[in-house]
């Protein structure tokens, strides 16, 4: 598999950083405005930003989530793959998961389109 381009993984990092930090506006700033976003948490999607506001906003009123990038790389097809480590924390601070995953995501236009979770295989860690 080809690398992704340095533009892809700035605005990726960037995206990462942000949502760490609960920076919304930043972490929206890279997703195009018709975006299709994995919810993790109940599964299915949320579509174009305000959909994936009100879903981090929830989520985070539940858990802490943190998610760290650790390899990027495309695949076939031209998605970028993530491999992650994913800490989820209850709000006292307990951890719920710790675990790798992998984010899929198509980039079009210089923002991220969709974005997909699956659960990391041995090849993906």
């Amino acid at each position: 598999m080809e690398p992704a381009s340095f533009a892809e993984i700035g605005l990726l990092k960037d995206a990462y950083m942000a949502f760490n930090s609960r920076d919304i506006d930043s972490a929206l700033s890279a997703m195009h405005p018709d975006v299709k976003w994995a919810n993790g948490m109940e599964g299915g999607y949320v579509y174009r930003h305000a959909e994936v506001r009100s879903y981090w906003t929830r989520q985070w009123s539940i858990i802490d989530p943190h998610v760290e990038p650790l390899r990027f790389r495309r695949d076939a097809t031209g998605r970028i793959l993530v491999d992650v480590h994913q800490v989820v924390r209850d709000l006292s601070g307990a951890i719920m998961l710790d675990q790798p995953v992998q984010h899929i995501y198509t980039i079009s236009d210089g923002l991220v389109q969709t974005m997909e979770i699956r659960k990391a295989t041995e090849s993906s860690v």
